[in-house]
């Protein structure tokens, strides 16, 4: 297997008469622009990310983060090593290449993983390349994954195994949340619970309306009443 991962000498004809495009395979390749750079956000600037289009191979890098590890930049053509594993894919169930080992031009040691993306009709229409610099200091790669000495507050995640579980901590929560709030008065804690409800999206799972006014001894047309209210801008009304 060729060990470039960034030059490739030539380019298959046969591959470029193999994917006509349509409009619909390009707009799937566009939205995965959003996730290359979620995901360079997320893993750090050590960690190229590349998303190729096959439409045009020799031209097929439509987005690229964190390029300056290889010297990429949109519009650079695909990889011999990418050539190669379109190949093993193309036919193939599996959409996820085993993680291998490379070097770049500059001699830097990369660990990478390819996956396809595929069209309506399963054809392999493009590939998200994830390269990790593993010629990093470890000690920069780990400060991506430690939080700043003043981190930004950041809302509690609720990991919860069904919807319903979501609906029920979320709810709990919520209620100890304004139960503490001495600025909330008794009279308008129920209004006040919704409203949080409300802002987190809870309200958007089926059959939420009817487990929150359980659970605060309301009937789901108060609920429904409260949600009236936030939406109008009027916070008027007492819990009945």
């Amino acid at each position: 297997m060729p060990n470039s991962l960034f030059t490739a000498d030539f380019v298959d004809a046969e591959l470029l008469e193999k994917y006509p495009f349509e409009d619909s395979d390009r707009e799937i390749l566009k939205s995965y622009e959003v996730v290359v750079d979620g995901l360079a956000m997320l893993i750090g600037s050590h960690c190229e990310i590349v998303l190729h289009s096959l439409e045009d191979l020799n031209r097929s890098a439509v987005r690229i983060a964190n390029g300056e590890h290889t010297g990429r930049q949109v519009g650079s053509p695909i990889t011999d090593l990418a050539l190669r594993m379109l190949h093993d894919m193309t036919d193939a169930d599996s959409n996820v290449s085993r993680a291998y080992f490379t070097r770049a031009k500059s001699g830097v040691l990369m660990k990478s993983v390819t996956i396809a993306i595929r069209n309506r009709q399963q054809q392999v229409i493009g590939l998200l390349c994830l390269n990790i610099n593993l010629d990093v200091p470890f000690s920069q790669i780990m400060a991506t994954f430690i939080p700043p000495e003043t981190p930004e507050v950041s809302p509690e995640v609720n990991f919860a195994s069904s919807v319903e579980d979501l609906v029920t901590q979320t709810l709990e929560f919520t209620i100890e949340e304004i139960s503490a709030d001495r600025n909330v008065s008794n009279n308008a804690k129920n209004r006040q619970i919704v409203l949080n409800l409300y802002e987190k999206g809870i309200f958007d799972i089926k059959d939420a309306i009817n487990q929150v006014a359980e659970r605060l001894n309301i009937s789901k047309h108060t609920v429904y009443l409260y949600i009236r209210q936030f939406k109008n801008g009027d916070f008027q009304g007492q819990d009945r």
